[in-house]
C-alpha cells in the first residue's frame, strides 16, 4: 500500500511542505520525532523530521529542501501521487516539562521540526521564545505559524533583509542578557547548533540539540548515525535525535557528514537530468 500525497506547495526557493495520509504514523507521533521514506521501490531511505500532524484525519506533514537526488525526486511529485512506504514515528520525542523560560532557537530548514517542539512547551506551561533564522528574508516561512506556537517570534536575518541582522545566537544574547533562560533547544545546520552550545555553556543553561547525521536503516543496527556524545558513542536514531548540546562532539559529526559529498553530488546531477528529461515530457 502506497502513502498517498494529499498536498505539496512551495514555501520557499527550494523548500517544499507536503502532507502525506499516514494514519499509523500520525496515531503515536510526537515533537521531535521523525520517519524515513522511500520514493520508489528502489530508492534510498531519507529521514525527515514530522513537522505537524493530524491525528484525527491521519495527515502527515513534512518539510524538506531539494538538495539531493532522492529530495529533489520528492519535489517533482504532487498531490494524487503516492511514496512506496513511510516509516515512523522514529527516535525519541522530545522531552516536555514545565522549564520556566524556554528558547527554541531554528536556523533554516530547522524552523519546521521546530514548531511542534515550540507548540509541545508552551502547551506545558512554559514561557517560550521563537528564535528563526536564514540567510535572506526569502528563505523564511510559516511565520504566522510560529506566531501561534509561542509567546514571542523573533526572526533572524543574515543580510539584515527581514527582522534582526544577525544570527540566532545574535538574539539569544539580547535574551540572556534581560532574563533568566531555563532551557534551550537547536535545530538546524551543524555549525549553527554548535554556535548556541558555546554560547549558553557558560551561563549554565540546559542545551539540547536536534542531530541529524548521516542516517540509514532509523533502528541503530546500521551505526551511521554515531555521535559522540561525553565520550560515549550514541545513535541519533534510537538514542535522539535530542542529546545535550554542551557534551557533543560536533567537530567529529561535522567531519563525518562530508564522507559521501562527492556521491551526492554526482547523484544530485544525475537528478538534475531527471528533471530536464520531466520537463522536456511535459511540454512534447
Amino acid at each position: 500500500m502506497g502513502y498517498k500525497i494529499l498536498s505539496k506547495k512551495e514555501l520557499c526557493p527550494n523548500q517544499y511542505e507536503m502532507t502525506i495520509h499516514a494514519p499509523y504514523i500520525t496515531k503515536n507521533a510526537r515533537a521531535g520525532q521523525f520517519i524515513i521514506l522511500r520514493v520508489s521501490e528502489d530508492g534510498e531511505r531519507v529521514p525527515l523530521t514530522i513537522a505537524d500532524f493530524d491525528r484525527e484525519t491521519g495527515a502527515l506533514t513534512i518539510v524538506f529542501m531539494a538538495v539531493g537526488y532522492t529530495t529533489k525526486q520528492l519535489a517533482l511529485l504532487d498531490a494524487g501521487d503516492e511514496l512506496v512506504d513511510i516509516v515512523g514515528p522514529l527516535g525519541q520525542p522530545t522531552h516536555i516539562e514545565k522549564y520556566g523560560t524556554v528558547v527554541c532557537l531554528a536556523g533554516g530548514y530547522g524552523a519546521a521540526p521546530c514548531y511542534l517542539i515550540a507548540k509541545a512547551f508552551k502547551d506545558a506551561g512554559n514561557k517560550v521564545y521563537m528564535i528563526m533564522g536564514a540567510r535572506t528574508k526569502d528563505l523564511i516561512f510559516w511565520e504566522d505559524k510560529m506566531k501561534n506556537a509561542c509567546s514571542e517570534l523573533y526572526v533572524t536575518t543574515d543580510d539584515g533583509s527581514m527582522g534582526v541582522k544577525g544570527f540566532v545566537t545574535t538574539v539569544m544574547t539580547d535574551i540572556m542578557n534581560r532574563e533568566k533562560v531555563d532551557y534551550a533547544i537547536a535545530v538546524g545546520p551543524m555549525p549553527m547548533m554548535r554556535a548556541v552550545a558555546e554560547l549558553t555553556r557558560d551561563k549554565g543553561i540546559k542545551t539540547e540539540a536536534s542531530m541529524n547525521p548521516i542516517m540509514v536503516d532509523g533502528t541503530g543496527m546500521c551505526g551511521a548515525c554515531r555521535v559522540t556524545v561525553g565520550g560515549e558513542v550514541k545513535f541519533a536514531c534510537v538514542d535522539g535525535p535530542d542529546f545535550d548540546a554542551h557534551l557533543i562532539d560536533f567537530d567529529e559529526v561535522i567531519n563525518r557528514t562530508k564522507i559521501y559529498k562527492d556521491y551526492e553530488k554526482k547523484r544530485s546531477e544525475n537528478c538534475n537530468l531527471l528533471k530536464a528529461g520531466e520537463k522536456l515530457k511535459s511540454n512534447n
